[in-house]
């Protein structure tokens, strides 16, 4: 192939590039997605009110300041503490609700990122929220409240204005990118461990089932039923290792097509689940299935005429 075809089909390329990654798309696809992430920050938050005061009061010995709060050398006061939580719920509605996104969006995603980085800065870090973060992140940049806002309704006059934009299909493909890299982490953290490959045989697994029934026994509570009865069947535990790392190092590949990306999504949500039933160990964010949705509703690539 000469220079000249193969700086000819660069364009050509780069066309079909952007279709796949940033596919033209309706305004109302990141409105769910906003919608749908909005209204579970205000549940996630909201039940979880009274655990953040208490949180916030907690002996300033325990004050491990992570990620941006580094910044802080001493706890802010509690009452401080807990009225950004309370603002983040404020934000949060109107984000939902879909109001002057442009300024709300990205203070939303900010208070949030403040809030949860806070509340791991006094004890174990809970990495099943990094998700969230990354996802609140990209929608309060995005153009999220083209639709099925009160910002549609007083530009547009409707909740649906007929607009198409790669923008909008841009939105869940950076989502799911954030998705796919959590779990492209979690697979390599896996094998980076002492055993490595060996972590697919199952007995890390297994060990850690009756290790956390042990746990949870000692602390006087009641282990899982079903861990219990799995135990001493070796060969589920290495199906379900298996399984496991399949799903994380393959999460780049949800990216690439969309039926993969729905059978990622299906086969992440039903792990957790499994994990959920078999230990008790709850990711509140991957169990609702808003984590997925943004894979599911990833739309066709289109060619602009």
């Amino acid at each position: 192939m000469s220079l000249r075809s193969l700086l000819g089909s660069v364009p050509g390329l780069t066309a079909e590039v952007r279709c796949r990654l940033a596919p033209r798309s309706g305004a109302a696809t990141p409105a769910v997605l906003r919608i749908a992430v909005g209204a579970y920050h205000l549940w996630h938050v909201g039940s979880r009110r009274r655990l953040y005061r208490g949180v916030h009061r907690t002996d300033q010995e325990s004050f491990a300041p992570v990620g941006v709060v580094r910044v802080l050398s001493r706890p802010l006061p509690p009452v401080v503490a807990d009225r950004l939580v309370d603002a983040s719920l404020v934000t949060g509605a109107l984000v939902t609700a879909g109001v002057a996104h442009r300024v709300i969006g990205p203070l939303h995603a900010a208070l949030q990122t403040w809030n949860f980085t806070y509340r791991n800065s006094w004890s174990m870090v809970y990495h099943h929220e990094n998700a969230l973060v990354l996802h609140t992140a990209v929608l309060g940049v995005a153009p999220a409240a083209d639709a099925l806002s009160v910002d549609a309704l007083v530009r547009d006059g409707t909740l649906l204005p007929p607009r198409r934009s790669w923008m909008y299909g841009a939105t869940p493909m950076l989502m799911n990118a954030a998705v796919a890299v959590t779990y492209l982490l979690a697979g390599v953290a896996k094998l980076a461990r002492g055993e490595g490959v060996r972590w697919a045989d199952g007995e890390q697994m297994r060990g850690q089932v009756a290790f956390d029934a042990l746990r949870k026994t000692m602390l006087g509570e009641e282990p899982s039923p079903v861990g219990r009865a799995l135990y001493p069947h070796a060969w589920m535990f290495t199906g379900m290792a298996v399984i496991s790392l399949v799903l994380e190092l393959g999460a780049p590949l949800a990216l690439v097509d969309r039926r993969l990306g729905r059978v990622f999504a299906v086969g992440a949500f039903a792990m957790h689940w499994g994990i959920k039933v078999t230990m008790r160990i709850t990711f509140p964010y991957n169990l609702s299935g808003v984590m997925y949705l943004p894979l599911l509703l990833m739309p066709r690539p289109e060619r602009e005429r």
